[in-house]
């Protein structure tokens, strides 16, 4: 316990690790703001045509990222377990990327499209695997409030110089370059910078010379805070593929049902906050009688809220706990939306929306190091793609049942009774959860 408390996050490391997922929610933000402008504009097509072209990404989630997980937490190689992926993958996409605005034959572009789906679907669960293959436990919380406002960044990026870039030529071509080179540049950084404990390890098995510079010397410290228990061992490689595939098996019972109602939670969550996501212009436009662009600010400030608050929120998470951090957070989302219910004022509803963003942060930051604290080192990939399996089912179930049941309703003012109710049913499954917090509180609720 003594040696867990002198831990300290490596925070450059953690910044540099972060340019994958800055350079993914640059792409996507681009990707989302973008494409369905040119669908639109050059190819005349419906609002159901171009929504259900923009759901390929978490079509491709749902299938592939829990796949990848796993296939990633058996590969073995003097680059690691990650980094193949993401050398080869984020390259390809970044190529792909700058190709969408200029295909003009609709065939072409959705075979670029497609293609750039896939692939980003290959890489994303290694990327976002690297943070806790080289962090602590009770760091991870805090790490991943890093790697948020990494991607928060990216976000910003995009809109900000990318929108300003996608006017410059009636095609947006330089916003799709302007991704493409911030990819390849966050590349250079991973290779340069990131280095394994499974690169170490493996250099060490195949007596391959291990070089002295900063990103090995860091992924050796890495090495050294792994517990014993979770040392990656000298078994036959088919036992280990086995044990990754069916990593969730592999539990205990008690920590099977915990893993359960946290996933159910997760997806819950995200089916409340997808929603909003989706619709708040709508609901805004018509309940308010505002602008789009209007509408869209008002979101902004929960996104920024969020963005502000990443760090922080993984700071409380290690502070008090993941899992109370987390109901704290939804039930302050419950609490910040009941009144928008009651149709109050533009202004009122953007303040609650920013004390939103707050709250969300708290949800957002702690869940996937909450999923992962049932990982060993053999399986963190396979974890992070259940964690997507049910972020990614829910952004794609959500939109599709809201609007359904807003069509019945014939009202927008059901937006938030929808969210609310959500991040309820969330709040009830982690009722169950009585595992996957944090080291020390786990230790000591073990002791109660």
């Amino acid at each position: 316990m003594e040696n867990t408390k002198k831990r300290k996050l490596n925070y450059p490391q953690t910044f540099l690790i972060g340019f994958g997922f800055l350079a993914s929610s640059l792409a996507w933000s681009i990707y989302n703001s973008q494409v369905p402008l040119l669908l639109s504009e050059r190819f005349l097509m419906t609002n159901a045509m171009i929504g259900t072209i923009m759901t390929i990404d978490n079509f491709f989630g749902v299938i592939f990222q829990p796949l990848v997980g796993a296939w990633s937490d058996n590969t073995r190689t003097r680059l690691g377990r990650r980094m193949p992926w993401i050398a080869i993958g984020l390259p390809v996409c970044a190529i792909l990327f700058a190709l969408i605005p200029l295909q003009h034959v609709l065939w072409l572009f959705m075979a670029v499209v497609i293609g750039f789906n896939l692939i980003m679907s290959l890489w994303r669960s290694p990327v976002i695997s690297l943070m806790p293959d080289v962090t602590a436990r009770p760091l991870r919380s805090q790490a991943n409030g890093i790697i948020n406002l990494m991607g928060g960044l990216g976000s910003i990026l995009a809109f900000l110089v990318g929108g300003m870039l996608s006017d410059v030529r009636e095609d947006k071509f330089y916003a799709f370059l302007f991704a493409t080179i911030v990819m390849l540049f966050a590349l250079g950084v991973l290779l340069l910078f990131v280095r394994e404990p499974d690169s170490i390890l493996y250099k060490k098995q195949k007596q391959i010379p291990i070089r002295d510079h900063l990103a090995n010397r860091w992924a050796q410290e890495a090495l050294l805070v792994r517990d014993e228990t979770e040392s990656i061992d000298t078994k036959p490689a088919e036992e280990t593929k086995q044990r990754s595939l069916t990593a969730f098996l592999g539990l205990p019972r008690a920590e099977q049902v915990s893993l359960i109602a946290l996933l159910f939670a997760i997806f819950s969550w995200f089916m409340g906050f997808n929603a909003i996501e989706t619709f708040f212009t709508l609901f805004a436009t018509n309940e308010y009688g505002i602008t789009g662009g209007q509408a869209t600010i008002m979101l902004t400030g929960f996104s920024l809220t969020f963005l502000a608050f990443a760090l922080p929120a993984g700071l409380i998470g290690q502070r008090i706990g993941r899992k109370r951090t987390i109901r704290i957070g939804l039930v302050g989302i419950v609490v910040m939306f009941l009144p928008i219910l009651m149709h109050p004022s533009q202004w009122l509803v953007q303040i609650l929306l920013l004390g939103g963003g707050f709250f969300w942060a708290c949800v957002n930051i702690n869940s996937l190091p909450m999923v992962l604290e049932f990982a060993s080192v053999k399986t963190i990939g396979s974890f992070t793609g259940y964690y997507y399996l049910f972020s990614f089912t829910a952004a794609i179930v959500s939109p599709i049942l809201y609007g359904f049941l807003q069509d019945l309703a014939h009202s927008y003012s059901l937006l938030f009774v929808y969210a609310v109710i959500c991040f309820a049913i969330a709040f009830v499954c982690m009722l169950f959860v009585r595992h996957g917090d944090n080291l020390e509180l786990a230790v000591t609720e073990g002791r109660k």
